[in-house]
């Protein structure tokens, strides 16, 4: 049996389903691989397909099964469209070789003309590296890149961190300037502020190439090429380097659930056929995306998107992924209007088991390529042993995103009075987690931030944010939102998941909206940047709440609070409005009661220990009232052994408390001290 089911009794009626996943997954295996051939053998397509510089000669390969006939264009032979044919090799494979060192060149632009079905169409190489966009003619072409360039790369000692705290970010919204910034100028400018900040992983958006700025990445066309909006090749390995230089892990956003539909920058109808890439049919196109959906079920995609994982963590260095749409990629219909409320949807006909097999497939390749790399899955179904290895039953991730946490807060915010918040129910949502399955727990991150959505604190403040942020000014609006944003991130770091992610700028409650530029905004960058002088302008309430993340950050990192999976509640008041649990020695007590401060909250212990407060979202420091004194709270013992501490909780308060040793002559059994009985004789 595998361990998935004595995880999850409740799944032993699908044992027959798992047997099913698991036997997809080593036939497909079998199907693609040659006797003692691992997947790190097999996905090399870049290294083959592509150009490649030879001993005094270039080589272009391509893959185009279905193609008549291809041809090289570019700035090499005057743009002439059929004087350099490829040479069918058989196999869907094609070769064109070039005698002379000079016969390509770095930044030499090309296209391939593809002729199928009696046509001859201009498209993007499919392993091209470098796309970039002619500013006059707005069209799109490839660039070679020389391999004999070689990146200095200086990380060759670089070891992760090891907790998750990530910062998730787009380079190109990463400067204050209305402008597109570029990767050099994230890793000289921003990343110190991460670093600063606290955070030991980057998440990195919109970086495989995509045609249209405003998609935020997620229409990509060319899946080898890093996108050409933020600066070269070797600006982004520069970025990475820099990073692994500071102690920040980075992790790549990948889209592998679907691809842009256009034929002359992406890869739809590259030899003449959709089902090169994509389902035929309306299988292929998603509905809500516009995009085109793989087949998962075909050795050629295979080799294509296993070959791009490996390239990129190769190539430049990524420390892992993060895969975007899994939910899109797991459920024939891409879970759209799916309640998932019953385990029988995980494993019914909508499942799509060949996108199961290509997660698992992907996971495992990651491993052979890189042991300390980490992969997160964006899914909302809740997929039974996404974060658990493939050989227990699992799909072999190491975290799932939390995304019933925003949808919680956002509700709670949006839909309930203060007075009203159901702060038990709060905690059961952040304790809904699979056993032996890794969280990402989050308030927000870009899906909150985009045009059409808020951010927390404009939920909270709403315009109050462009008149009250003053730190001389006070309201009850402002007062309350900046209470509520400390609050909110501490209950949902300290207690929501094993890992927890923060979008740039939110951290310090960067005001509005994210919205690219387009043609119903007269292509403006007002509202597709980061004002981080709005942070450090020591006038502004945005300091108040950039310094109480980054010392809720280091805390948080200094006791290891992931080391223990789940919080231990000790205390629930529902009727008071508090709340308060234990982590990794530290006491998270939570009082979301909007007008009643309460004394003498007595707060049963898991150890017979003193605790002394270390820090509070009242703090002065923070924008707070100092109503929370960082002393040390004796613990005492009733004369059955049980220990407790008393605790003074100020309305819309949240205070932690660090735990200090056991003392003598008690034993902590099974979470509750009691007194050591003396032995006789």
């Amino acid at each position: 049996m595998y361990r998935i089911l004595e995880l999850n009794p409740q799944l032993k009626p699908f044992a027959g389903d798992i047997d099913l996943r698991m036997g997809l997954y080593h036939n497909v295996k079998g199907r693609i691989l040659s006797p003692g051939q691992t997947l790190k053998d097999f996905a090399n397509a870049h290294e083959y397909y592509g150009f490649h510089h030879l001993e005094g000669a270039w080589v272009y390969r391509e893959w185009a099964p279905s193609a008549y006939q291809l041809y090289l264009t570019g700035e090499f032979n005057g743009w002439n469209r059929t004087s350099h044919p490829l040479k069918n090799l058989g196999n869907g494979s094609w070769e064109l070789y070039l005698e002379g060192d000079d016969a390509l060149w770095e930044g030499c632009r090309v296209l391939t003309v593809v002729d199928a079905n009696m046509t001859r169409t201009d498209h993007i190489p499919l392993f091209a590296r470098r796309v970039v966009q002619d500013p006059k003619t707005v069209s799109f072409t490839a660039e070679v890149t020389d391999d004999r360039k070689v990146f200095p790369w200086t990380d060759g000692d670089f070891k992760a961190p090891k907790d998750l705290f990530i910062y998730e970010a787009h380079v190109g919204m990463a400067q204050e300037e209305g402008k597109v910034g570029t990767y050099r100028e994230f890793a000289d400018k921003v990343l110190p502020r991460i670093q600063k900040a606290g955070y030991t992983t980057v998440q990195l958006m919109a970086i495989m190439e995509h045609p249209y700025y405003g998609s935020f990445g997620y229409q990509v066309a060319n899946f080898f090429a890093a996108s050409s909006w933020f600066g070269r090749p070797e600006d982004l390995k520069y970025l990475v380097n820099t990073a692994h230089s500071m102690g920040i892990r980075v992790l790549l956003d990948v889209v592998h659930s679907h691809a842009v539909k256009n034929t002359t920058e992406g890869i739809n109808m590259f030899d003449g056929t959709t089902w090169q890439f994509f389902h035929d049919g309306p299988k292929g196109d998603h509905p809500a995306w516009g995009t085109k959906c793989f087949d998962y079920g075909k050795t050629g995609v295979l080799h294509f998107l296993l070959s791009n994982l490996k390239f990129w963590l190769t190539e430049y260095h990524f420390d892992g992924f993060r895969f975007d749409g899994v939910t899109s990629m797991l459920y024939h219909d891409h879970g759209l209007g799916t309640d998932f409320n019953t385990n029988d949807k995980y494993f019914s006909y909508n499942t799509h088991t060949d996108a199961v097999a290509y997660l698992q497939l992907a996971n495992e390749l990651i491993r052979q390529v890189d042991p300390d790399a980490i992969t997160i899955a964006e899914d909302m179904s809740g997929m039974p042993g996404m974060c658990l290895p493939i050989d227990d039953g699992g799909l072999g991730f190491d975290y799932r995103l939390g995304m019933g946490l925003p949808d919680m807060w956002i509700r709670t915010v949006k839909e309930k009075k203060d007075e009203d918040w159901d702060i038990f129910r709060m905690w059961c949502d952040m304790c809904m987690r699979r056993p032996g399955e890794g969280t990402v727990a989050y308030v927000e991150s870009h899906d909150q931030a985009l045009v059409g959505d808020k951010t927390m604190i404009f939920r909270l403040a709403d315009a109050a944010m462009y008149t009250d942020m003053d730190k001389i000014c006070h309201t009850q609006t402002i007062d309350r939102a900046i209470a509520l944003h400390k609050m909110i991130r501490l209950f949902t770091l300290a207690g929501g998941g094993e890992a927890y992610l923060n979008f740039m700028g939110n951290e310090f409650g960067h005001p509005e909206w994210i919205d690219f530029p387009r043609e119903g905004n007269g292509w403006s960058f007002h509202y597709c940047r980061r004002q981080w002088s709005l942070r450090d302008n020591g006038f502004l309430k945005y300091q108040w709440l950039a310094d109480f993340d980054e010392d809720m950050i280091r805390l948080a990192k200094e006791n290891t609070i992931f080391d223990m999976r789940f919080g231990d509640l000790r205390l629930s008041e529902p009727d008071k409005q508090i709340l308060v649990f234990y982590r990794s020695g530290l006491m998270f007590a939570f009082n979301f009661n909007p007008v009643e401060s309460y004394t003498n909250v007595k707060v049963p212990l898991p150890h017979f220990a003193d605790y002394t407060a270390v820090m509070s979202t009242d703090d002065l420091k923070y924008g707070g009232q100092d109503r929370v004194t960082h002393t040390e709270y004796p613990s005492t013992a009733d004369v059955k052994g049980n220990s407790s501490i008393n605790l003074y909780l100020p309305a819309r308060t949240a205070v932690v408390l660090k735990e200090g040793p056991e003392k003598p002559g008690y034993l902590s059994i099974c979470g509750v001290s009691r007194a050591e009985t003396p032995q006789k004789g």
